[in-house]
């Protein structure tokens, strides 16, 4: 499997409500120092409907100012409507809303 369809295949994982970060992804996809790989990985995302991309944040929390598809105020909305809250300067408390990657995931 490519190291693209393995990212895709992780945040499929993420439920709605949580994030995980880059490093989270590259981690479980056997890569721990492709952290940047999988931004670009998610930037080519093939299906936003699918493979929700807005769950993703860096190590600090911080949403994603290249966020492929609207900008980080649209990754802040969906966040939003998911029950993630976002600070005004766009930080998601991990300590809160991060994904445990052990935990249920939605299909």
């Amino acid at each position: 499997m490519s190291f693209f369809r393995q990212v895709y295949a992780q945040v499929q994982r993420i439920p709605p409500g949580k994030v995980a970060t880059y490093g989270q992804i590259a981690r479980l996809c056997g890569s721990p120092r492709a952290a940047r790989a999988v931004g670009f990985a998610l930037h080519q995302n093939p299906s936003q409907s699918t493979i929700p991309c807005h769950r993703v944040v860096n190590r600090h929390g911080f949403l994603s100012g290249n966020f492929a598809f609207g900008g980080i105020a649209s990754q802040k909305m969906l966040l939003q409507t998911e029950g993630v809250a976002v600070s005004q300067d766009y930080i998601v408390n991990l300590a809160v809303y991060g994904w445990d990657e052990g935990e249920n995931a939605h299909d």
